[in-house]
C-alpha cells in the first residue's frame, strides 16, 4: 500500500471516529509514523485531505449500491438489495458511513461535492420508486422523503456505537442482521400495501 493510500485509510477512520475538528495532521502523522510534511505533499492541506477521503467514500458507497441495484429485480426486490448492500458495507467498512455522516454535518463545500457523486444513484432510486408507485407496487408518497428517512435510519443505527452499547449491543454480523430487518420493516410499512411483501423475519441472518 502506498503512503498516499495509507494516509487516506487512517484519515478516514480518524475523521469518522474522532471527528474532523478533533483530528489534526500532527495526530495522523504520528499514527502513520511519517511527517506532517509528507501528508501535505500529497494533499496540500487538511481540507484537501478531507475532500479526498470524503469523495473516495462517496464513490465506494455509490458503486456498492449501484452494483446491488443492477443485480436485483425491480420493486421491493431492489429495495431489499440496496438495504442489504448498505448494511454489508457498514459491517465491512463501519468508518465509511461514519465519515459520510460527519461530512454531512460539516456542510459545504465538501458535503455538496459528495452529493454530486451520489446524485446519479439518488436520481435512479427516486425514479425506481416513482415507477413502483405508478404501477401500484408501492404506496403513493414522496420518494425523496422515503430515501432521506431510509438513509438517516441506516446511518444512525450503524454509526453510533456508543448508542448501541448503551442498549447492550455491539455491531457484528448478527446485530447487523437484526438492525437490517428493522430498517426493512420500516420501509415495508412506508412503501407497501398491507399484504405487499412477506415478513423480513424470513431472511437469513447474514449480510
Amino acid at each position: 500500500m502506498t503512503t498516499k493510500h495509507r494516509v487516506l485509510e487512517v484519515a478516514s477512520s480518524s475523521f469518522a471516529e474522532a471527528g474532523v475538528a478533533a483530528t489534526s495532521l500532527d495526530d495522523l502523522a504520528r499514527r502513520l509514523g511519517i511527517t506532517k510534511q509528507t501528508i501535505l505533499y500529497h494533499f496540500k492541506s487538511k481540507e484537501g485531505l478531507l475532500r479526498a477521503v470524503a469523495l473516495n467514500g462517496a464513490r465506494e458507497l455509490r458503486d456498492e449500491l449501484e452494483t446491488a441495484a443492477d443485480a436485483s429485480g425491480p420493486g421491493w426486490d431492489q429495495v431489499q438489495a440496496l438495504v442489504r448492500a448498505a448494511f454489508a458495507l457498514a459491517v465491512r467498512r463501519p468508518e465509511l458511513l461514519g465519515l459520510l455522516r460527519e461530512v454531512s454535518r460539516l456542510g459545504p463545500p465538501v458535503s455538496h461535492e459528495v452529493l454530486v457523486v451520489l446524485a446519479p444513484l439518488i436520481d435512479r432510486s427516486v425514479h425506481a420508486l416513482d415507477v413502483g408507485m405508478d404501477e401500484g407496487i408501492f404506496r403513493r408518497s414522496d420518494p425523496r422523503l422515503v430515501l432521506v428517512s431510509a438513509y438517516a435510519v441506516t446511518t444512525g443505527v450503524v454509526t453510533e456505537p456508543e448508542v448501541l452499547r448503551a442498549v447492550g449491543l455491539e455491531l457484528d454480523l448478527r446485530v447487523a442482521a437484526r438492525l437490517r430487518r428493522t430498517v426493512l420493516d420500516f420501509l415495508r410499512a412506508a412503501l407497501l400495501p398491507a399484504q405487499g411483501a412477506p415478513s423480513s423475519s424470513s431472511e437469513l441472518p447474514s449480510t
